[in-house]
């Protein structure tokens, strides 16, 4: 198999790695290029942050992702939980961008069932910008959970998530746990589900339930292959 171009689009700092992170450093491991796009601000959601609280966050990001082994990181600074008071269209072309420079065949985002809304704008923005037209480029599109906003969501208001596709992180777990601890301004407490504990448990029940020792689940969106 040969190596790929990885995009993972995530709406805030820390979703990429409370998402994916294990697969991340799984596919830089492999010699896969991975490219992560943060596309909306973090922090604003409680409040007018000071700046160094802002910067602090921003320099997680960085740190977080370059422990990952990502080799490209790109922030659009969309409004943070607001980005269903935008025109769809203005978080559409931003995404469509990306995946017309970065020409990905992988794709990783969000599910749609989330209680976050950005997450769920941003769900729709990327099965947009990913429809399958003749010579677009992304032939994975998966669909990852995010502790405290995935199994928050009641079962009457949303479609919820039953993974279809595991990525065996056994051997990158505790990078992404690593990746986490960068962000401990965004982590809580035990038994909070954002928290390390939590994470690495989820981690290992994915695994179980697939017989791996960790795993991150996901829902597949859509899949191509070319024989």
């Amino acid at each position: 198999m040969g190596t790929e171009r990885v995009l993972v689009i995530a709406a805030h700092p820390d979703d990429e790695v409370l998402g994916c992170g294990g697969s991340i450093a799984r596919h830089v491991a492999r010699g896969d290029e991975v490219h992560v796009a943060i596309m909306a601000q973090g922090l604003f959601s409680r409040g007018t942050p000071e700046e160094a609280e802002q910067q602090a966050l921003r320099d997680a990001c960085t740190q977080a992702n370059r422990h990952l082994g990502v080799a490209g990181l790109e922030r659009c600074d969309l409004p943070d939980n607001r980005l269903d008071g935008l025109d769809r269209l203005d978080v559409i072309k931003p995404v469509e961008a990306l995946v017309d420079r970065i020409q990905p065949g992988i794709v990783y985002t969000h599910w749609s069932g989330d209680v976050n809304i950005d997450h769920r704008r941003l769900h729709e923005a990327v099965v947009t910008a990913c429809r399958p037209q003749p010579g677009h480029p992304v032939h994975t599109l998966l669909f990852f959970e995010i502790p405290s906003s995935t199994e928050w969501q009641v079962s009457q208001s949303a479609p919820q998530f039953w993974p279809t596709w595991f990525n065996d992180i056994e051997d990158t777990l505790e990078a992404k746990l690593q990746a986490l601890d960068i962000y401990a301004m965004e982590m809580r407490a035990w038994p909070h589900p954002r928290s390390l504990r939590a994470v690495e448990h989820l981690a290992r029940w994915r695994g179980a339930s697939v017989g791996m020792q960790a795993a991150e689940a996901f829902v597949l969106g859509r899949r191509l292959n070319s024989f």
